[in-house]
């Protein structure tokens, strides 16, 4: 079966912010309704054992424990800022005492900067460039460039297999026309939405916030659509009155990728 499963749907900072004492930070501590770890998926793809996962953010161990697994052999990376990548020296330690060779799959000036970054994981782990399309797991696989705003530039991943096509865009913001153009006829798409109504200058943010993400998929009309990379000022409490087909993710959440 093919299958994804949310291992975290943090922003950068996660959720509670060790400084923060706002109401959803105070809830994630008492009853951990709001906890949530850096955004990152796993995928199970029929007639594969092990699964692969998109990004490797410092909570990687955690996330790892929290399902039972000792390795994932296979990693995507979206880009490299640290909620995605933090977890990279724990995973080539993984790699090193098990003796196996990790395989990352980058676009090549991720990959450039990761090795600039992190110059000992190369005994580790095989580099895989994913500039032009790929196939991992039976998974078609195509990335492009996506305008993270004040951050400068992420990648997002489109998948196909079985007839099936989604996408994971977590890091983005005010897509132009052909940047949108991979996330039209989407069976599922699950994007980044870092706040509900951010209020700070449009020039210093980076991610969509959940008013202009709605208006994103009025125009892609996925079946469906996930948000993650949420911060604290999403209250998992709370009823949004999202539209219809849309579902804030939850850490542990199982999505179905097939039709």
């Amino acid at each position: 079966m093919n299958q994804l499963t949310f291992l975290g749907t943090g922003d950068a900072m996660g959720v509670p912010r060790v400084y923060c004492d706002c109401s959803t930070c105070t809830e994630a501590r008492l009853t951990g309704i709001n906890q949530r770890k850096r955004s990152s998926v796993l995928i199970h793809s029929d007639g594969v054992e092990e699964p692969f996962m998109i990004d490797c953010g410092p909570d990687w161990g955690t996330q790892m424990e929290a399902q039972n697994l000792r390795m994932v052999q296979t990693m995507l990376i979206t880009h490299a800022h640290f909620d995605h990548i933090g977890g990279l020296p724990e995973w080539a330690d993984a790699c090193r005492w098990l003796g196996v060779k990790g395989n990352l799959y980058a676009p090549r000036e991720v990959i450039v900067t990761i090795q600039r970054q992190f110059p000992w994981l190369d005994r580790h782990m095989n580099y895989m460039e994913t500039d032009d399309d790929i196939e991992v797991h039976g998974w078609k696989i195509h990335s492009w460039k996506v305008c993270h705003g004040k951050n400068g530039y992420s990648y997002a991943y489109r998948l196909e297999r079985d007839g099936f096509h989604w996408a994971y865009c977590s890091d983005a913001i005010d897509l132009k026309e052909e940047e949108k153009k991979p996330l039209h006829g989407l069976d599922l798409l699950i994007l980044g939405t870092s706040f509900v109504h951010e209020l700070a200058e449009f020039s210093t943010r980076s991610v969509y916030d959940m008013r202009e993400a709605q208006e994103l998929l009025q125009e892609l009309e996925p079946k469906r659509t996930y948000f993650t990379h949420m911060s604290h000022d999403v209250d998992l409490r709370q009823d949004y009155h999202l539209g219809q087909g849309i579902t804030l993710a939850l850490t542990g959440m199982k999505v179905s990728l097939e039709k």
